[in-house]
């Protein structure tokens, strides 16, 4: 496979050629290392010593301006960049994935329209695997470089020929959670299973823990906070839940526009924000 010269390429379990990839069921395209643990943990759960599914890993910054003090507090960014490879594939290592791509692109090669060599090693990934499920970040996020790269995961996907295109792709919360979505309109996640592993996966990244951020507590926290908020009139159905959009109909239409379909779940909240108040007054 051929990929830009800084990308790391690694299969866990060393099965060689395209076997590694067009074996993807499930795909998360994340920004930074520690993404796709925080957002994607649906689609490790499905593939998780199941030997017809499989998750594949794409990062697409390298992560060397992340926060850091303690041990990591005189590390310089490439220090921090090149630990944060190995840990992202400990985790890839932990969860079986299938592989994990970390295309260790600079912040600013990411966030301009239509980079051409970001979308070009998306499309070239998404040909060889072909999976069925996409996680990537949601066009709500309030992260600058998850915004880009979504945007840039978006023109790969609509770069497909219509066969190749995944059956569902999903916008996931990280810098903003979902929760303010309406209900008909979400998607829910229910990552209760197996929360060891959703731990294991969490700590492996010392260098943002350690590091100043408290991630493996937080995200572990929404989830239960999803759960138990979810549905004010009757127990609690899952213990651990995530929540998404739904972006595939933005895949399959190429003609509608990314910033309208975003704005509309912003108006619809607004909509029924409006009517239970007027119903009280």
């Amino acid at each position: 496979m051929k990929l830009n010269p800084k990308a790391d390429l690694w299969v866990p379990d060393e099965v060689q050629g395209p076997p590694a990839f067009s074996r993807t069921t499930h795909l998360g395209i994340g920004a930074h290392q520690d993404d796709l643990e925080f957002m994607a943990y649906e689609g490790i759960l499905a593939c998780y010593e199941k030997p017809t599914e499989w998750f594949g890993g794409v990062i697409m910054t390298d992560g060397r301006s992340s926060s850091r003090r303690g041990p990591y507090a005189d590390w310089t960014d490439d220090q921090i960049a090149a630990e944060r490879i190995r840990e992202q594939r400990l985790a890839a290592q932990i969860g079986q994935y299938s592989f994990i791509a970390q295309l260790g692109y600079l912040s600013k090669e990411v966030r301009p329209s239509h980079a051409p060599q970001v979308v070009q090693d998306l499309v070239t990934i998404l040909e060889a695997a072909q999976p069925r499920v996409v996680y990537l970040h949601n066009p709500a996020d309030k992260h600058d470089t998850h915004v880009a790269c979504f945007l840039r995961c978006l023109e790969a996907l609509r770069k497909l020929p219509a066969h190749q295109r995944p059956e569902k792709v999903l916008g996931c919360e990280v810098w903003r959670g979902l929760d303010w979505v309406l209900d008909t309109e979400k998607v829910g996640m229910d990552v209760s299973a197996r929360p060891d592993l959703a731990q294991k996966l969490n700590e492996v990244f010392a260098t943002q823990i350690v590091g100043g951020k408290r991630y493996d507590l937080a995200v572990l926290g929404r989830r239960t906070a999803n759960a138990t908020f979810y549905d004010a009139h009757a127990s609690d159905q899952a213990s651990s839940l995530q929540w998404a959009i739904d972006l595939t109909p933005l895949i399959h239409n190429p003609s509608l526009d990314v910033v309208t379909y975003t704005l509309n779940f912003v108006e619809n909240l607004k909509a029924d924000i409006a009517q239970r108040l007027r119903q009280a007054l």
